[in-house]
């Protein structure tokens, strides 16, 4: 920290020479902005002619987790970093959408993949399934996918924990307890749940986002045991992918992309999802 001497002409001088310098970073700034925006209008084009969207929302996460970890290193606020990168990617897409509006009058052909209802049309289907089922299912593999990949060692910090999965958009939501290694529907209430749409819980589930990610954007929360709930996604960091059983990896890897996929054809065309 810079001590500033309290006699006030020591103070004043101080003041000035730090508020020149401040205009300095941000005249580098406006500089540096000017050229990403002229990066951006090479971008632009590439992306019409290859039929991209203009918004990204797996490169956003790049972006965003790449300046998080840069603001770590110089010791700077993480949400100073995500604001400053939100504002740039907003400006970004902002600029692209204008170039799009003013030099290709043609729209792009939009992706079959937006004629995938959103998840949310999915609750009456899986109403009729009896809850029974749906449960064991969900219990099934997910306990395969744990036991199969983590030793008793990793899991003995939450056995006997009650953790619920909340599966916002489907309105499903189950409580699960570690017991002997292997998982079961708990029938007391959760002492932490993780809450999110169908598409981010796959997209963590098959490594496709990363949990940190997902949870800063706010598109997973926790609520209850924050303690519970951060071991949990640790232990989700430490799952090694590669060892999962073929027969869950591939289907999983599978869906949670068409569904990301989707998303973003919704996104594009201003479709919710």
């Amino acid at each position: 920290m810079i001590r500033i001497a309290s006699a006030p002409h020591v103070a004043r001088f101080a003041l000035h020479g730090a508020r020149i310098g401040i205009d300095r970073v941000d005249d580098a700034m406006i500089v540096l902005l000017a050229a990403r925006r002229r990066l951006v209008a090479a971008v632009a084009p590439a992306k019409r002619a290859l039929h991209v969207p203009v918004r990204d929302i797996v490169r956003e996460a790049q972006v965003h987790e790449r300046a998080r970890r840069l603001a770590g290193r110089l010791n700077l606020p993480p949400a100073s970093a995500d604001h400053l990168m939100q504002t740039l990617v907003g400006d970004a897409c902002q600029q692209q959408a204008n170039e799009g509006a003013t030099t290709e009058p043609e729209r792009a052909p939009r992706s079959p993949l937006r004629l995938l209802p959103p998840p949310r049309y999915w609750r009456l289907p899986l109403s009729l399934v009896p809850a029974s089922v749906r449960d064991a299912i969900a219990v099934r593999v997910l306990s395969r996918a744990v036991a199969d990949s983590l030793d008793a060692d990793d899991l003995s910090v939450v056995a006997h924990r009650r953790l619920g999965i909340e599966v916002t958009d489907l309105h499903l939501r189950w409580v699960l307890e570690l017991r002997d290694g292997r998982l079961h529907r708990a029938g007391e209430p959760a002492e932490a749940v993780v809450h999110g749409t169908a598409t981010d819980l796959l997209l963590l589930s098959s490594r496709q986002e990363d949990a940190d990610t997902l949870f800063f954007q706010r598109r997973l929360k926790l609520t209850g045991d924050v303690e519970l709930g951060l071991t949990v996604r640790n232990l989700l960091d430490r799952l090694p992918w590669d060892t999962l059983p073929l027969a869950v990896r591939i289907p999983l890897n599978r869906i949670a992309r068409t569904l990301r996929d989707a998303r973003a054809a919704h996104h594009a065309t201003g479709a919710a999802s």
